[in-house]
């Protein structure tokens, strides 16, 4: 394998393409071509990343750990945790506390957390005692919590400085921290007391105390507040960070805007788990005991519910043997409102999850979605009833000695009654588990779609018996 490419990144995107197509190919490259593997890594750690996700775990390891520290510590940083747990317990141990020295103290925890106990303790062991402290301090929080997500490495300031002395020391923290995004104030005890204006640090005269160019009482979260809390935060008042606090007002760290992007992602893909009843914390690289333990008792909820479904359909089965065509129809009423149900959910989960329902605009916001499965329901109401009285009268569907206009309306009915009800319940299913304290996402689907299926054949099953 031979390439001729002027930068490290063209060479990564050739190396990547190439590994998708035969990843021992870039591993004999890489091994015979150290230097560029080295120099990608330094300019383009990202790509490196991708590149070492597409190798085996033996090879990957290899390769890390022939970089210096710092460099497969930036690598280590882009490679998707679940799966850098396994690549780093192929590193010699003194490698990997090496590039975990290196890293940010969240991205550090976020690695160590996907170890083993007896792993993770080996490994603490062989760090150094400021960053293993730091870590551990994380790993303290529940990882969807500000204090599991907050970096200890920030830039702060004591109370009793001048503004000139303050910019001095700005100038030295720019050399210790790369993200100086915010410099906050503390007092003789740590707590926080504000943030630092740079625009009016710089104008202000070099004696004036700080404490006057500060901006005090900033917003800020506690170690326990949940991510969904920060980012929306963030969002609300356009901030870069957010600063932690302890019990005590202390400051002990940041939630940066990448945490809190990541939190957003991780919340809503969280809640689409959630909503069908996998594991909330379940990825395509959980091992089979935790997936199978986390997705089974939903799925029983699921068959008791569709038996509960089968037991009224078993009911109207005398209807179905009058009218054979019932049991091909029963299905499209059910998936209409299935269909229609869902998207009513999605729109409140979505709300509740950006905290834009509050409860004087329930009932408005229900009475809204009710209106829109009316309307939905009348609309494919009549294309369902103009669609099923053209098969039926041209002999495409047999609907025997049943008159074919109450066929057809028994269909608009269950139709329209379905879909309102699926609009509604869609909406109130999230808002009735949030009244409960639960996960408004938490398994909605399959309490909606015991309404739907319920309402699409029992309901139309009833209409049809009444009609005909």
């Amino acid at each position: 394998m031979r390439l001729r490419l002027r930068s490290p990144r063209q060479l990564a995107r050739r190396l990547l393409a190439a590994a998708q197509r035969d990843h021992e190919q870039v591993a004999e490259y890489l091994d015979a071509n150290r230097e560029n593997w080295e120099a990608l890594a330094v300019a383009a750690p990202s790509d490196a990343a991708d590149i070492l996700e597409q190798l085996d775990e033996g090879v990957a390891a290899l390769l890390l750990s022939e970089l210096p520290a710092a460099d497969a510590a930036e690598v280590l940083e882009e490679i998707a945790p679940e799966l850098a747990a396994g690549l780093i317990e192929q590193l010699p141990l003194r490698d990997l506390a090496a590039a975990l020295n290196e890293m940010p103290s969240q991205a550090a925890a976020d690695l160590i957390g996907q170890l083993d106990d007896e792993v993770t303790e080996g490994v603490f062991a062989a760090m150094s005692d400021e960053a293993e402290d730091e870590v551990r301090e994380i790993l303290l929080y529940p990882h969807d919590s500000a204090g599991g997500l907050m970096t200890t490495e920030i830039a702060s300031l004591p109370m009793g400085l001048t503004t000139g002395e303050a910019i001095e020391r700005i100038r030295q923290l720019h050399e210790q921290y790369e993200d100086l995004s915010y410099v906050y104030v503390v007092d003789d005890d740590d707590r926080l007391r504000g943030v630092i204006s740079f625009r009016d640090l710089v104008f202000r005269r070099p004696g004036s105390p700080l404490a006057d160019v500060m901006i005090a009482d900033p917003v800020a979260v506690d170690t326990y507040t949940d991510r969904e809390e920060v980012a929306e935060l963030a969002r609300r008042y356009h901030l870069f960070g957010i600063p932690v606090t302890d019990d005590a007002g202390r400051l002990v760290g940041m939630v940066t805007t990448e945490a809190v992007i990541e939190a957003v992602q991780d919340e809503a893909t969280e809640d689409f788990a959630a909503a069908v009843g996998a594991g909330a914390e379940e990825t395509v690289y959980t091992t089979i005991t935790r997936s199978v333990m986390a997705r089974s008792p939903w799925l029983m909820v699921n068959l008791t519910l569709a038996l509960m479904v089968a037991l009224v359909v078993e009911q109207l089965t005398g209807v179905i043997s009058n009218l054979p065509i019932l049991a091909a129809l029963m299905p499209v009423v059910a998936t209409l409102g299935g269909n229609s149900g869902q998207q009513s959910l999605a729109v409140m989960v979505r709300g509740l999850g950006t905290d834009d329902v509050p409860g004087s605009q329930v009932p408005s916001i229900l009475g809204r979605q009710t209106r829109i499965g009316v309307l939905n329901g009348l609309i494919l109401a009549t294309i369902a009833m103009t669609l099923a009285t053209i098969l039926m009268a041209t002999g495409v569907m047999d609907h025997g000695e049943a008159a074919v206009w109450r066929i057809s309306l028994a269909i608009g009915i269950a139709v329209v009654v379905n879909l309102t009800i699926a609009s509604l319940a869609g909406s109130g299913i999230p808002l009735i588990l949030r009244r409960l304290g639960q996960d408004p996402a938490l398994a909605s689907t399959i309490f909606l779609t015991l309404i739907t299926d319920a309402l699409g054949f029992g309901g139309f099953l009833l209409t049809a018996a009444a009609l005909t």
